[in-house]
């Protein structure tokens, strides 16, 4: 299994969702599983399918959060702040755009939308070990474009 790069931030959330699903979830599913089994035939009770499904979908989400959580490596401040590494802060101007700021993180807390980026994406895995002022070829599926790196925290 790969190790995977998690922020204390992003490794504390998992770790509560972890949590949540084994205590909470779980309780209430088998609750939804009992009033179905109580309710006749299980055959045909759309209920009882249905906290079955919710079931093994938590399973498999609590199975995958344990071996991720296992492979996690969680990521200090950035020690060298002067080149991106996984945990970095960049400000990033394409041409023609206004700046943007993205957190680079692990593949497992990315979110675009928030400004986390995985390194593992085109335009993180570009990012990497690139420093202020540096211009940056970024090759993704919808086709290059470059980058300027106004500022890396």
């Amino acid at each position: 299994m790969p190790t995977s790069f998690l922020t204390r931030e992003g490794y504390t959330k998992l770790q509560d969702e972890l949590e949540f699903l084994r205590t909470q979830k779980r309780q209430e599913i088998a609750n939804r599983l009992h009033e179905a089994m109580e309710g006749g035939e299980l055959i045909e009770n759309a209920e009882y399918e249905a906290a079955k499904n919710e079931q093994a979908f938590v399973e498999g989400r609590i199975k995958e959060l344990e071996i991720l959580l296992a492979t996690a490596r969680v990521i200090s401040e950035t020690e060298n702040a002067e080149v991106v590494q996984i945990g970095s802060k960049v400000t990033i101007q394409e041409e023609g755009n206004d700046p943007e700021i993205y957190t680079i993180v692990g593949a497992a807390e990315a979110n675009p939308r928030a400004g986390r980026i995985s390194n593992e994406s085109p335009l993180g895995r570009a990012l990497l070990t690139h420093k202020d002022g540096d211009q940056v070829q970024v090759d993704a599926p919808a086709g290059s474009f470059s980058v300027t790196i106004l500022k890396v925290e």
